[in-house]
Order: structure tokens, then C-alpha cells, then sequence
């Protein structure tokens, strides 16, 4: 299966006052069309760097990193942006929609920034996202007459919504409870799973690693542990496992 994402010995430092701090000291590694990987770290092990990179937010010291072929260290700001936005899909752990606005139009953000799309095709298009997430009957509302839950899988939409090579999302079940956690998990399975969406995906919690297929552990700078996940979690079965609040 060919690589989506290649990293070679990437390193990134920063000048804090006369101090040379190093967030990253030469990681490898890539990952293949239709992974879905989680990269775990705690404060300071690297993990906003390495996600500020992958997203094209921030470039590397030295090293060298290709997104779907594309060497992006070669790329000024415009191309970067462009790329940004043809190949990435974010999801943030704060939703980052526009409060007065609704779903539809929220997810058709990343298309207005595309010419020669029209504003019929770039309503099919949104539409067709928020169906990938179930969320079609709800186009029409502004987040605050959404959940949590809700707004996250409007994030998700829009972060389909250019058919991106690559999902990478920055603890996008950190705001939400654990219910709620497996139901996102749930439909990024789904994706991954069922329409072979290539997920990067930042966490903390070991609990939400175990959905994927591979983890990445990241400390001080340096991949500690890059381990195929042997025994990958249903999260719609642990969802369904969850106690109800009549159990309570």
C-alpha cells in the first residue's frame, strides 16, 4: 500500500530567548493510504509540533516531509495554503464553527475557497458530507441548536467536504464525554473502514488509541513506541457497552 505520508528525520527548534529549545530530534515514519493512526504524548513530548507540521501550520527545521508525493518544505506560503486546503481535513478539539451560521453553511467553508465551484455544487457537495456523517436532517441548524456531539460531526463533515487525502484531528474527543467520545470514534471507524479515509488522529487518552490501528507514542522529542494495534476495538460495541443512565 503506498504511503500517504512520509516523515524523515524531522527535527524542529525553537529560539527562547538565547536558549535553543528542541521540540523535535529526528522522527521517522509514514503512514499508508487507509491508516488510521493515533499519535499519543504528554505536555511537551513534541505532539503540537509534529501536528502543527502534518498540517502544513508550521515547517521543520531540518528533515524532510511529502504529503501525498508533494515535498512541502519546497512550498511558499500560497502553495502551502492551497495544499492545506486540498489535502487536509481538520478536526479541532473546540469544533471551531461559526456560531450564527448553519450546519450547511459551515461545512461549505473549505469550498468557497475553491474557483469554479458553484453555489448549487458546493451545497451537493456539503450535503453529502453532513450525510456521511448522519447529521443530513440537521442542516439548517446553528451549532448552538446542536450538541456537542453534534458540532463535532459538523466539523467532521467539513473536514470531508474537499476530499482530503488525510483526516487529522487534534484531540477531537477532549471536549466531549465518554459516550459521546465513542459515538465520534464510532463514525471515525466508519470512515476509515468503510470509505478508506486515511486519520491522523492527536490524543491523550489510551482508551480513544485503541480504535485504531496503529499508535505512535511520542516523549521528549522522539517517537518512544510506533506499534501496530493487534487487537483494534469496536467503538461501536464498546459504545453499546456503556452503561445507561438507568443503570446509574
Amino acid at each position: 500500500m503506498a504511503a500517504i505520508l512520509n516523515i524523515k528525520d524531522l527535527k524542529r527548534e525553537f529560539l527562547v530567548g538565547s536558549q535553543v529549545v528542541r521540540a523535535l530530534k529526528g522522527v521517522n515514519f509514514d503512514v499508508n493510504t487507509g491508516e488510521f493512526v493515533t499519535i499519543m504524548g504528554s505536555s511537551g513530548s513534541g505532539k503540537s509540533t509534529m501536528l502543527n507540521i502534518l498540517g502544513c501550520l508550521d515547517k521543520a527545521s531540518s528533515g524532510e516531509y511529502f504529503l501525498d508525493g508533494i515535498n512541502v518544505k519546497s512550498l511558499n506560503r500560497d502553495e502551502l495554503a492551497k495544499l492545506r486546503n486540498n489535502k487536509i481535513g481538520f478536526v479541532f478539539q473546540a469544533y471551531n464553527l461559526l456560531p450564527r451560521t448553519s450546519a450547511l453553511e459551515n461545512v461549505e467553508l473549505p469550498l468557497l475557497y475553491q474557483s469554479g465551484i458553484s453555489h448549487k455544487e458546493r451545497q451537493e457537495k456539503a450535503m453529502h458530507a453532513l450525510e456521511m456523517v448522519k447529521l443530513q436532517d440537521r442542516y439548517d441548524h446553528t451549532p448552538s441548536q446542536l450538541s456537542g456531539g453534534q458540532q463535532q460531526r459538523v466539523a467532521i463533515a467539513r473536514a470531508l467536504v474537499n476530499e482530503p487525502v488525510m483526516i487529522l484531528a487534534d484531540e477531537a474527543t477532549g471536549n466531549l464525554d465518554t459516550r459521546t467520545s465513542y459515538e465520534i470514534m464510532t463514525l471515525m471507524q466508519e470512515l476509515n473502514q468503510e470509505q478508506q479515509k486515511t486519520i491522523v488522529f492527536v490524543t491523550h487518552e489510551p482508551d480513544i488509541a485503541s480504535f485504531s490501528s496503529r499508535t505512535i507514542l511520542l516523549r521528549d522529542g522522539k517517537i518512544q513506541r510506533d506499534t501496530p494495534n493487534t487487537a483494534i476495538r469496536s467503538a461501536k460495541e464498546a459504545l453499546a457497552a456503556l452503561p445507561t443512565n438507568d443503570d446509574y
